[in-house]
């Protein structure tokens, strides 16, 4: 949790990608390492927004079989 609160500058770019980016850079195209980035980020919500939708939809299902199983005892 402490890590999510602390905003610090960091490079974790794997190696393909931090190489495709220097090179662009060097030759004067910044776009596709801008495009880079957005890809890693749009991963990065994605990911952080499918766990709790699904941790959701969890909970809804295990209640209303709980609401089930109490009705028919």
């Amino acid at each position: 949790m402490v890590n999510l609160l602390s905003q610090t500058m960091t490079f974790a770019q794997c190696a393909m990608c931090r190489a495709t980016v220097g090179s662009n850079l060097s030759e004067g195209r910044g776009v596709i390492g801008t495009g880079i980035n957005d890809g890693i980020l749009l991963m990065l919500v994605f990911t952080y927004l499918s766990v709790p939708t699904l941790m959701y939809i969890w909970f809804k299902t295990a209640r209303k079989e709980m609401r089930l199983k109490m009705g028919q005892q």
